[in-house]
Parts: C-alpha cells; structure tokens; sequence
C-alpha cells in the first residue's frame, strides 16, 4: 500500500523545490526576455500577482452574488485567499532572506538578519506575485473548476514572467506555487460548513 496522499504530495512538492534550485542557474542563462512588460501579453500576465486586481475580482463576484445564496462566500473567498497569500510571501521573504537575482549573476545572496531585518525590499523568495496568482487561482478553480485550467495558466504566466525577466529565480516562482496552492487550500478546508452529522450533536 502507498503512502497517504498528503505525505505522497509533500514529496512531490520537496522533489520539485529541488529540482527546480538545481535548474535555477541553467534557468537564469536560458529562460530570459528582459522586455517581456514591454508587450501587452506580459503585462496583462503580471497583473495576475497583483493583489489590488484580486481585491476588486472579489468585490465584482460579491455584487455579483449578492441576489443569490452563495453571498458573500464566493468573492470573500477569492479576496482572503489573494490576501494571504501576498501575506504569507512577504513572511517568508524575511525568513529565507535570499535576494533577487543580480543583473550579471546567478549565485545565491543571503541577507544578514542585521540588514534591515523587517524589509522585503529586494528579497526574492518566494516570489509575492507568484503566491498571489496561484493563490487566487487555486481558490477559483474552487468556486469556477469548469475554467481551472484557465486560472493555472494565468498563474503559470504570471510566474514565467518573472522568470523571463530575471526578477526572480526559478525557485521563487516554484516555492511561490506551492505556497499558493496550499493557502488555498487550507483555506477552503477551513471554510467548508461542518457535516450534518456534527450540526445534529451540536
């Protein structure tokens, strides 16, 4: 018999991290296009990471619910999701404290805890609008699973072009999915109404 599912995910996700800090200097060197928020295309795919254009998704889903009984779960939903997200990025950043990386190198560069130790400024991991796209997305292939593939292509954009632009290494946008995926889905877990059977002992 395999392992249970949640420790058979976890070693996919510890396989991909690493897999992923393995390729980050092959990344670095082939997947680049520095006027990649030239183009319409990429800056419609960075809008994805951008928590202000999640917050007023969910306030369009919540008008639009309104006449019915899924307000105002849907578009709350939407909007903690997004907001946790950008919130557990900014977190993280400050305990891996790994940079960005730099216009003519590819090594790793840790900051000191000295060095301004409450600022995200310049730190790269995991990438904040990583985790913000898959976060929202991984909510709204919840509430819309029709167009999931929808919602995770958007997010995969988004993270490549971060990439593409060398605002972030491979394995911040990798760390950012994960982180993002699993946001929304605790989340959704601790949102879901408790069984009949618990509302009838209570």
């Amino acid at each position: 018999m395999g392992p249970p599912l949640p420790r058979l995910l976890l070693l996919i996700a510890a396989a991909a991290v690493a897999l992923a800090l393995l390729a980050d200097r092959w990344a670095y060197a082939h997947i680049i296009y520095p006027d990649v928020y030239e183009h319409d295309w990429g800056r419609m795919l960075r809008t994805m990471g951008f928590l202000p254009f999640w917050l007023a998704a969910g306030v369009a889903m919540l008008l639009c619910d309104r006449p019915q009984p899924a307000w105002p779960r849907r578009g709350l939903l939407l909007m903690i999701a997004a907001t946790l997200g950008g919130a557990s990025a900014e977190l993280l950043k400050l305990l891996v404290r790994r940079e960005r990386p730099s216009a003519d190198s590819a090594t790793y560069i840790f900051r000191g805890w000295s060095d301004h130790p409450f600022s995200t400024r310049g730190l790269g991991m995991p990438s904040s609008h990583g985790v913000v796209a898959f976060a929202a997305a991984a909510m709204l292939a919840r509430l819309l699973p029709r167009a999931r593939v929808v919602w995770y292509a958007l997010a995969v954009g988004c993270a490549l072009t971060r990439v593409l632009s060398r605002a972030h290494f491979l394995s911040d946008v990798v760390v950012a999915a994960l982180c993002g995926y699993a946001v929304a889905a605790l989340l959704w877990r601790v949102s879901q109404p408790p069984p009949a059977s618990e509302l009838q002992r209570g």
